[in-house]
């Protein structure tokens, strides 16, 4: 029997659920592909704390718990930076259709590793109706299986429900794509419902 190609056996053993496998590249020693995961819908979120900025302050105190949200559904934005294109498309649509994807019943944060200072400039360059976190060693994020290699978080979504569990995933949330926002949507509505 022939041995299976680690490229195919890593997919496979992702698959099965077991997050972090790393498939290298054997010429180059660096890896070529990289598996990971958060959290999966129904599961319990894990809890953070972490300090916030909004347009109006940064560094306040106390600073955002996951678990002192219990009771309302909270949508996390994980992305990669402030300032940047698609982050700034991202957060623009976020505050445009604010009502009409979140409502005022609704907790949506957004989390990066940049600082408090620059997520308040940020705020305040799109006036944004939220708080943006700050995950400068990417704990936070390497547990919603968000952070990169390289310092920066990919493009993921979260909704939670009111009783802390997983109500929606998108790992691969496109800033400039209208499906994401409607399944977005769809997905806070549900878990306001429920």
């Amino acid at each position: 029997m022939r041995p299976l190609h680690p490229l195919l056996l890593a997919a496979l053993v992702g698959a099965a659920g077991l997050p972090g496998l790393r498939a290298q590249d054997s010429a180059a020693g660096r890896p070529a592909a990289v598996l990971v995961s958060g959290p999966r819908e129904g599961d319990r979120a894990p809890d953070f704390s972490l300090a916030w900025a909004s347009r109006d302050t940064a560094g306040a105190v106390p600073w955002f718990s996951l678990s002192s949200q219990r009771g309302n559904v909270v949508v996390l934005a994980f992305y990669p930076r402030d300032f940047t294109s698609g982050c700034t498309a991202q957060m623009k649509t976020f505050t445009e259709q604010y009502n009409d994807l979140f409502g005022e019943d609704v907790v949506v944060v957004g989390i990066n590793a940049d600082s408090l200072e620059t997520h308040q400039r940020f705020a305040q360059s799109l006036g944004l109706p939220f708080r943006l976190l700050s995950d400068p060693k990417q704990e936070v994020s390497k547990k919603y299986g968000s952070a990169d290699q390289n310092g920066y978080n990919r493009r993921t979504v979260y909704v939670i429900d009111r009783k802390g569990r997983v109500a929606y995933t998108n790992l691969r949330f496109g800033a400039l794509d209208p499906k994401a926002y409607s399944s977005l949507k769809a997905a806070v509505s549900d878990a306001r419902r429920n």
